[in-house]
């Protein structure tokens, strides 16, 4: 008698009054002759479980999903196709921490990789938008909550998830991934914090004796990112033709500083200096170079435009600890250094510079990255605006009309 089929069935009715259908197939990773038995209270019930699992064989895909917890899976994943992907090291440690954190502890994390549905996900949505940080000791009785996560956060979250799972469905553990019927969580836009252009200078001035106050500066005047600024090195900047380029980019990993390439093709940019930032940043190196040579053999050169006092990278909280002090300082509140990226380009487009033109100075992927962020402009500009359309109507003083 030969082999049955791919996918051929039997029926047998147990003692319990179960009905119990036999599949025969060959495993299409082993080459093995295998059986899987399926169960129902009928035999038209087994044979619905049995016409899935044949359904799942002509897909490709495995008889069953495998009982491995999501925890289990996660773990698998994370050191072995996270580890070898060609993802920046800053993602790699990110998708890492947000999988420990919010997807292998229970509830999630516990349920087997064949029973989760898209339900447990939206599940999982819902306890993170709804996790809030404890109360002030001294907080009122109308204190209003506040989210322990962003939405962000949560999005991110989505993603590494579908994403990890999709890994399970390509080597074989799921017939589909319960992640992609999920609805993609949203992120509410919200217009980036800036100061005014007498606040940078405010902050500025309180900055002066610091040694990353130049750091500062260039930020302000350029719309650099704190870890493009710091990554920066002197043959990436042009002096006499008033140029820099943005090559790379400096993140903490793992409590270790890393230079990589920018994420995006259009991070990689020229940009173009004032005469004023040209001259801080020759007097910057001349005393870079005086450092250099008092400490000596200490120094180790990386050809970095800001340098610890060795001459090693400068890690980005440094940056963010100097700018936080010099806004206490100046009487500022709600400051952090990007802020000084944001006030860059509020005041570029509040001068009237093209949306393109401000996009590609600030290395944004498009100008609705630029149009989402800074959507906004102030009081002020919108009142000239309004009145200088008037004004070219032949409106002004009720004339026109």
């Amino acid at each position: 008698m030969g082999k049955r089929a791919n996918g051929e069935g039997t029926y047998r009715l147990r003692p319990n009054g179960d009905w119990e259908a036999r599949l025969s197939y060959t495993d299409p990773d082993t080459g093995e002759r295998k059986r899987a038995s399926f169960y129902g209270k009928t035999q038209r019930a087994a044979r619905a479980e049995l016409n899935k699992a044949r359904d799942r064989l002509d897909a490709g895909s495995p008889v069953r999903d495998a009982t491995d917890t999501l925890a289990a899976w996660l773990e698998h994943w994370r050191t072995t196709t996270l580890a070898v992907s060609d993802r920046k090291p800053s993602t790699r440690s990110l998708y890492d921490r947000l999988a420990r954190n919010h997807l292998e502890p229970a509830p999630l994390g516990t349920i087997a990789l064949d029973r989760l549905r898209p339900s447990h996900v939206e599940a999982l949505i819902l306890r993170m938008r709804t996790t809030y940080k404890p109360a002030p000791a001294d907080a009122d009785l109308d204190h209003e909550p506040v989210r322990a996560l962003a939405d962000a956060t949560v999005l991110l979250t989505y993603h590494v998830l579908r994403t990890a799972l999709d890994g399970a469905v390509r080597d074989g553990l799921l017939a589909r991934n319960p992640a992609a019927a999920v609805k993609r969580p949203t992120v509410q836009r919200t217009e980036a914090r800036y100061l005014d252009v007498d606040e940078v200078a405010a902050l500025l001035r309180a900055a002066e004796s610091s040694r990353y106050h130049p750091a500062l500066v260039l930020i302000a005047a350029t719309g650099l990112r704190s870890g493009e600024c710091l990554a920066l090195r002197w043959d990436a900047v042009d002096l006499d033709a008033g140029t820099l380029r943005v090559t790379a980019t400096v993140s903490a990993v793992a409590g270790r500083l890393t230079i990589t390439e920018p994420k995006t093709v259009r991070s990689r940019r020229e940009v173009p200096l004032n005469p004023a930032v040209v001259a801080m940043l020759r007097r910057h190196r001349a005393a870079q170079l005086a450092e250099r040579m008092r400490a000596a053999n200490v120094w180790t050169d990386h050809g970095l435009v800001f340098a610890t006092q060795s001459g090693g990278p400068v890690a980005p909280g440094r940056l963010l600890e100097t700018a936080r002090r010099a806004a206490a300082a100046a009487g500022i509140e709600g400051v952090r250094v990007h802020t000084l990226r944001h006030s860059a380009a509020v005041a570029w487009l509040e001068a009237g510079v093209h949306i393109r033109g401000v996009a590609d100075l600030l290395g944004h992927s498009s100008i609705a990255t630029t149009g989402d962020v800074y959507g906004h402009t102030s009081d002020a500009t919108a009142r000239a605006a309004v009145d200088g359309l008037a004004d070219r109507l032949g409106l002004a003083d009720g004339g026109g009309i």
